[in-house]
């Protein structure tokens, strides 16, 4: 069973993906910010990270240079999620080496379809 790390600062979203993503057989830990998701890989093996990207504290774009940084979870594949698309965010997502790009709202087909394709990328 695949172990996601989700890292939502919205309670409801982080919520009810998480309850998504278990109902789909999946092991999820989950994080409010970038700061809690890199103690939380400190003592956690995942096999994916979803971050949502404008967080408080550490946003996505800090968090996944931090985590790029990191010789032992530089390789862990990664999906950013975000409500706001910016022509330039994206640009730079994929200039990080990013797996996947989920718009909020979305569904959960589409949600399960980028896992996979990422999870299969590795």
């Amino acid at each position: 069973m695949d172990q996601i790390l989700l890292v939502e600062d919205v309670d409801e979203i982080r919520e009810n993906t998480h309850e998504l993503l278990e109902l789909n057989d999946f092991k999820v830990i989950s994080a409010e910010n970038g700061i809690s998701a890199l103690k939380k890989l400190e003592s956690n093996k995942v096999d994916l990270i979803i971050s949502d990207i404008v967080m408080p504290e550490m946003d996505g774009f800090e968090f996944i240079d931090k985590l790029r940084l990191n010789e032992n979870m530089k390789d862990i594949p990664f999906i950013f999620m975000s409500a706001s698309v910016q022509e330039n965010e994206k640009r730079d997502a994929i200039n990080k080496g990013i797996n996947g790009f989920i718009q909020k709202p979305f569904t959960e087909e589409t949600l399960l379809e980028t896992i996979n394709k990422a999870l299969e990328s590795n």
